[in-house]
């Protein structure tokens, strides 16, 4: 398939019915299904996607006895379709919350740290001159964060780009590293122990993201650096709350960033483990699409956010 000219689109009669079929195929991977999903007969549903693919010059699904699989050219399309529709989504909603006399809504991710003290410094001045802009705010891990970002369900997020993306697909403007912290309970067998090690802390319960995570991973390398075995007994959890229930209850020890423990690890409860290295992490930074435009609402959120990080 050959792409002439920038509107392809139009002369591959690309509709937005397409696009909505695109999507009820990749869930149900069944013609008839899909049909029924989207109020039309198959025939018609049928029809819909035969004219798209010889107006491509392309197969985009392999039909099989038991219904359709995507190849390379369909998941192309389905993977566009999500984009395309969680942008119209958003759309509306704008538009919806313009006519209601609000700004609009903005929707952004972020990895833990800057969720604690940046972003929401960032929220308060922003609603001190536009208390109508609606915010919602989403806290995982970057491999979560950057897909969302690509199906348009964020505005913008702050995180990392973890490796193996595209790069040329987004602007990363860098903020600074996160400093890792080691939690357990006040009162737990090795709050006051000198020297403590790493051996010392292995052999007591943890708390951890799951593998995989850039925290996780970076905890992981050091028990390599070291040469000490891990801890046989694990707890997977993105949730920093299960984490630190978990240590406040038990000898558990679980990580997190400096500035997370600051603000929720009160010394009542909480005792920060003294370790003789500085355990930081990646630098995160402000990342957006590279060629999509940011709503009003967006752009003013991210400009008072660089002001804060300036």
């Amino acid at each position: 398939m050959s792409v002439p000219d920038s509107n392809w689109f139009l002369n591959a009669r690309l509709k937005l019915r397409h696009f909505q079929l695109f999507l009820a195929l990749d869930e149900h991977r069944n013609l008839h299904r899909a049909a029924i999903q989207l109020n039309m007969s198959q025939p018609a549903a049928s029809k819909l996607l035969s004219d798209l693919e010889a107006n491509l010059g392309v197969r985009l699904f392999d039909r099989q006895p038991r219904g359709l699989t995507p190849n390379w050219y369909g998941e192309v399309m389905i993977r566009q379709a999500h984009s395309v529709l969680s942008t119209l989504h958003h759309t509306g909603k704008e538009l919806s919350a313009l006519r209601n006399g609000n700004m609009g809504t903005v929707a952004i991710g972020t990895v833990m740290a800057p969720a604690v003290t940046l972003l929401t410094s960032a929220i308060e001045r922003v609603h001190r001159n536009s208390p109508e802009l609606k915010i919602s705010v989403e806290v995982d891990v970057s491999k979560a964060l950057i897909p969302r970002l690509l199906e348009g369900e964020l505005d913008f997020a702050i995180t990392r780009i973890p490796a193996g993306s595209d790069i040329e697909r987004f602007v990363f403007e860098e903020i600074g590293e996160e400093e890792l912290c080691f939690v357990c309970r006040e009162g737990h067998p090795l709050v006051g122990k000198t020297p403590l090690s790493l051996a010392d802390m292995a052999a007591y319960p943890w708390s951890l993201q799951p593998p995989g995570a850039l925290m996780r991973q970076r905890v992981d390398s050091l028990f390599l650096h070291h040469q000490v075995t891990p801890p046989r007994q694990v707890v997977d959890t993105t949730d920093l709350l299960v984490s630190l229930a978990l240590a406040s209850k038990s000898d558990t020890i679980t990580v997190t960033t400096r500035e997370t423990a600051d603000l929720l690890c009160t010394p009542e409860r909480f005792h920060l483990l003294p370790f003789v290295e500085t355990l930081n992490v990646q630098p995160y930074g402000l990342v957006s699409l590279r060629h999509q435009r940011l709503s009003p609402g967006a752009a003013v959120l991210m400009n008072t956010l660089r002001e804060l990080i300036k």
